[in-house]
């Protein structure tokens, strides 16, 4: 199973949901849905600038947990 990582590592940076999209240059309901794991995938586009604005690398924003 993927795990979404992203509401813990905004948590961590101590940023809202709105700097986060404002940042990366993303739309508020994109990093919503994200954060509250709404989505069923990501673009590579969005991961490049979530890592940006997170100053993590794509692997930060998610894990793998065997079945």
């Amino acid at each position: 199973m993927i795990v979404n990582n992203i509401s813990t590592l905004i948590g961590k940076k101590r940023m809202t949901k709105s700097e986060t999209a404002k940042l990366a240059g993303l739309d508020y309901n994109t990093v919503d849905n994200l954060y509250r794991d709404k989505t069923k995938g990501i673009e590579f586009g969005t991961m490049n600038k979530l890592c940006f604005a997170l100053d993590c690398t794509p692997g930060d924003l998610f894990s793998y947990i065997p079945d």
